[in-house]
């Protein structure tokens, strides 16, 4: 039979794990029972507010990711990526949660949100910003060493420049993944040509989805096909 330790970490809680994970602040961040207007307005905030931390997570990985940039190590920022691509895979994962609210359930709280609405997560603002950053560094980084993003996909697959652009097109892949998440979600659970809670038209989401974070990655691709014979042929066909 095993016995506890006695907590040494400073801090409010009975354990150490208590005191260093910061449990009783963090299961006190959700509302009570007595203050919810329907009981499923607590998978409703554990969906967003676990989200948050994941985004978190995903700032704190490409900032590092920067870094590495900074000092023309691609290989390591090349890892920190890959990290945030697996963080972001598992926050659109999550959203399936928000499939279990109804429409009539959701509709019961609504109200209750205010004003507020995705478009104000930090964690997703913090994500726009900071992956304008790294495609502006990785500009940079192949601007330095005299390559363009077609010489970096004409060069070996096994080459750290080309594994980081594909990295951070698997990065945009996954981002589109989650809007496009977002979107079926959102439509399943309000509909169709309705108002978001910032009276902004819900279908207006489908114009972000194709939206690039790091376009001259993607125009690269573009490019060699169209350089390719095939490519050639298709723009000498008469139309």
């Amino acid at each position: 039979m095993s016995t506890s330790l006695p907590a040494v970490l400073p801090g409010p809680g009975s354990t150490d794990y208590a005191r260093y994970m910061r449990t009783d602040v963090l299961l006190s961040l959700q509302r009570g029972t007595a203050e919810r207007a329907h009981p499923d307005e607590l998978l409703f905030q554990v969906v967003h507010q676990c989200a948050e931390l994941w985004f978190k997570l995903i700032h704190h990985e490409l900032g590092r990711a920067l870094d590495h940039l900074a000092a023309d190590q691609p290989s390591a920022a090349e890892q920190l990526v890959q990290r945030a691509v697996r963080c972001l895979a598992l926050v659109t994962e999550q959203l399936h949660m928000l499939r279990h609210l109804h429409p009539a359930q959701f509709a019961a709280f609504r109200t209750e949100l205010g004003n507020g609405s995705g478009f104000e997560s930090p964690g997703w603002k913090g994500m726009r910003e900071i992956t304008t950053e790294l495609d502006i560094a990785f500009s940079r980084l192949l601007s330095s060493l005299g390559v363009t993003p077609i010489d970096v996909y004409c060069g070996q697959p096994s080459d750290p420049l080309f594994r980081l652009a594909e990295t951070l097109v698997s990065l945009d892949e996954q981002i589109a993944l989650w809007r496009t998440e977002h979107y079926t979600i959102a439509t399943r659970i309000i509909g169709h040509g309705v108002l978001g809670t910032r009276n902004t038209p819900i279908d207006s989401l489908t114009r972000l989805i194709t939206h690039r974070r790091f376009p001259t990655l993607w125009e690269a691709r573009t490019d060699l096909t169209e350089a390719s014979p095939r490519g050639r042929q298709s723009r000498q066909a008469p139309r």
